[in-house]
């Protein structure tokens, strides 16, 4: 197969500031013409003005809260989509809610590029177990599959013994899903006496952490992960050389100061924010609520476009586990459903080479079986319980606390 998905990868700095400078005035035109939440949140730039980065960075900051707050209001996409729901091929749920549009068109999300970077093309039959339920990631990356000329199993997530017998009956030489689930299919085949026929493997929805690369390694899969989210598809992604994630050619990122629109300098850790190319859904610096920091210079794979160094954990005290995002606002629902609960504390860290969660709860007794299932309920997310005594979380402002090391 082909070094590179397409020539956009390989571009001169110059080039691409070029089609910077063609690209970002109509994208911010069509934006103000074709989304009233634009058009608002817009008011009163000049689209001719708006031709560089620096020109960009002047920009409001459009953050996940405004969507919401617009949803409120009775437009499910909160008016940041050009054009009704009706006209869209999908219509997704985030936690939130959030609602997000997606396409039947080629390769809409950008998924492609991913795919074809972690050596997935024509002749490889992917296992797909990302969701189908209501979330986007099994579309989005059926998208790629279909981008790059592979066949996909929508195989979705959860029953491993049909996953393994279906990898081995069907020939299944590539995984696209959760870092973990793969682990946990392979574990599963070698305990029925099967081998799978998987050599590659592009994963996103959490961390992929270097002892768990390493165990694919070992076992004769290639892993690589991307960086992508519901709203915005594809933002970065890994290639062979695995130094840092590459940025996509359909999107702008920007790492700024928590909390504002400020870039920050090269290296330093800061929020990641996204401007996508997509006239459908063009979200203009959109706020992620990620870390993450620039690395110096082009990739050694000769793609030449910004690298990031990947996801680096939140800017606030949203965490993803399992591939879902568990938010304070989920933590604040919880508490709310029992009266005798005064805190509760998420605590994240790994076990296995598995995320598991723990919530700690401040309470003169209660019954743990109802606690856990109103975690299950609210967080969509199986967890351990522990009640404490009054006074025993620490008093440091945080409901979540991600433990897992990322370095």
């Amino acid at each position: 197969m082909p070094d590179y998905f397409d020539e956009l990868e390989t571009r001169s700095a110059d080039a691409r500031q070029a089609a910077l400078a063609e690209t970002l005035p109509g994208l911010v035109a069509d934006a103000q013409e074709t989304a009233p939440g634009f058009a608002k949140h817009l008011e009163g730039i000049d689209p001719a003005e708006v031709c560089d980065r620096t020109a960009l960075a002047k920009l409001p900051v459009l953050r996940k809260s405004a969507l919401m707050d617009a949803r409120e209001a009775g437009e499910p996409f909160g008016g940041y989509a050009a054009g009704p729901v009706s006209g869209f091929d999908y219509v997704f749920q985030s936690p939130g809610p959030i609602y997000e549009p997606g396409s039947r068109s080629a390769d809409w999300w950008r998924l492609g590029r991913c795919a074809h970077a972690s050596g997935i093309g024509a002749g490889d039959i992917v296992q797909n177990c990302f969701s189908y339920h209501l979330t986007p990631a099994g579309m989005m990356f059926d998208s790629a599959i279909a981008a790059v000329g592979a066949t996909s199993v929508p195989a979705g997530t959860g029953q491993t013994d049909l996953q393994v017998r279906a990898a081995v009956d069907i020939g299944t030489t590539a995984y696209a899903g959760t870092p973990d689930f793969l682990k946990v299919i392979l574990d599963r085949a070698e305990e029925m006496g099967l081998s799978p026929a998987i050599t590659k493997a592009a994963v996103s929805g959490g961390a992929l952490f270097p002892s768990l690369r390493q165990e694919y390694a070992d076992r004769g899969v290639s892993c690589l992960q991307c960086y992508a989210t519901a709203d915005l598809g594809l933002i970065a992604y890994e290639s062979s050389a695995m130094e840092g994630m590459i940025v996509d050619e359909g999107v702008i990122v920007e790492i700024v100061r928590p909390g504002t629109g400020d870039p920050v300098p090269e290296g330093e850790v800061g929020e990641v924010l996204v401007t996508s190319f997509n006239r459908d859904y063009p979200l203009i610096r959109f706020a992620t609520g990620d870390l993450s920091a620039v690395l110096p210079g082009a990739s050694p794979c000769g793609r030449t476009n910004m690298r990031i160094k990947g996801w680096m954990g939140r800017a606030d005290q949203t965490a993803k586990v399992k591939g879902m995002f568990v938010r304070p606002e989920q933590v604040a629902e919880f508490v709310a459903r029992h009266p005798g609960v005064g805190k509760a504390r998420v605590e994240i860290d790994r076990e296995g080479e598995q995320d598991r969660m723990r919530v700690r709860v401040e309470a003169d007794g209660g019954n743990l079986e109802a606690l856990m299932e109103s975690v299950q309920a609210v967080m969509k997310l199986r967890a351990d319980v522990e009640v404490v005594v009054p006074g025993t979380l620490p008093n440091d402002g945080k409901v979540i606390d991600d433990q897992r090391d990322y370095s």
